[in-house]
This record gives structure tokens, C-alpha cells and sequence, in this order.
């Protein structure tokens, strides 16, 4: 079964709308031939808009896909509290290509899911840290959430309803190069 539009949308309309810096799902495949050249032609497609799609893992004929902003995610990088979460989780370099290369390495090859891949998706870095050390949950949307809950929340809806308008204007005919911008 390849891995549709509506479902790239349906998971990643906040980071096609540069309101994040990435998205993860999951895809069922084939065989990993088809699924490069799925993703390649992906790619193809999106890069002008800043975006990439990056399989990081594979397990009984599924996939985890993560679609993101190489340029947030190298911003997100600068945060100074992120390279301290990072560092404390064995990082040995804060490049971002080179720490993606470390998270792919340890979804491959770890039993426990890295934690610190809420850094990868533009999560806070104190809600990161907050799941990292088994800190009391404030409350549960697009992640746990441990600080600034207020403000969360809102960040929450905003993805719902880019989410919800996103779908709406796929369904009435645009293209997925339309409704990604260029960030």
C-alpha cells in the first residue's frame, strides 16, 4: 500500500504550513525499493518548499517516515537548552545531519524509542526534558506537555485547524506542492 498524499497531510500539515519544524507516521510498504522511490519522488517534489522525507526506521513491512524543514530544524538547534538536552543524551556533535544520523542509528538498533526525538519535531525542550526525567504531565495534545500549558494548548488547536483546513483544500483539488510553503 503505498503511502498516499491525504495521508502525508492528514500527518504533517503543520510542518507543510511552516508552523513546525516535523511530523512522524507510519506506513505500511511493499518492499523498501518502492518505498525509496516513493520517497524520492517526495522529495523531488517538495524540496523547492524547504522540506525532506526521511524513512527512520523499519519493522514488519512498515516504515516510519519523518517529513521536516532542514532549516528549522538547524534553528531549533541554536536553542541552547536543546544542545544541553542533546549533549546529556550522548550526542556527540550538534550538527543537525549528524545527530539525525544518531537518531536513525538508535530507532534501528536501541529497543527503547529515543526520547529526545521531540528535539527533531520542534517540541519545547523543557517538555522534552520534562518527558526525559518522568516529570508530572500538565496535559497530552500533539505531545506531553510539562511546561506552559497555556500557551501548548494554543499551539495544539492551531495545528488542528491547519490540519482540518489543510484536508479541506486537498479534498477540493489542490496539489500537495500547493498546499506546502516555502518557509
Amino acid at each position: 500500500m503505498p503511502m498516499s498524499e491525504e495521508t502525508l497531510i492528514r500527518h504533517c500539515s503543520p510542518t507543510l504550513a511552516g508552523l513546525k519544524t516535523g511530523n512522524l507516521f507510519g506506513c505500511d510498504f511493499a518492499s523498501k525499493e518502492e518505498l525509496y522511490t516513493e520517497i524520492r519522488h517526495l522529495n523531488q517534489r517538495l524540496k523547492a518548499k524547504g522540506l525532506r522525507v526521511l524513512p527512520l526506521r523499519y519493522q514488519n513491512q512498515r516504515a516510519l517516515i519523518y517529513v521536516y524543514r532542514p532549516e528549522k530544524l538547524k534553528q531549533d538547534f541554536h536553542c541552547c537548552e536543546t544542545c544541553r538536552i542533546l549533549k546529556e543524551q550522548g550526542y556527540e556533535t550538534l550538527n543537525q545531519n549528524q545527530c539525525l544520523a544518531e537518531l536513525i542509528s538508535r530507532l534501528r538498533t536501541e529497543e527503547d524509542f529515543p526520547h529526545e526525538i521531540g528535539l527533531f519535531l520542534g517540541y519545547p525542550p523543557e517538555d522534552v526534558i520534562g518527558f526525559i526525567e518522568k516529570k508530572k504531565c500538565l496535559c497530552t495534545g500533539c505531545w506531553k506537555v510539562y511546561h506552559n500549558q497555556k500557551e501548548a494548548m494554543k499551539l495544539f488547536a492551531r495545528y488542528r485547524k491547519c490540519t482540518e483546513i489543510y484536508l479541506q483544500e486537498y479534498h477540493r483539488g489542490k496539489s500537495l506542492e500547493t498546499l506546502a510553503v516555502s518557509a
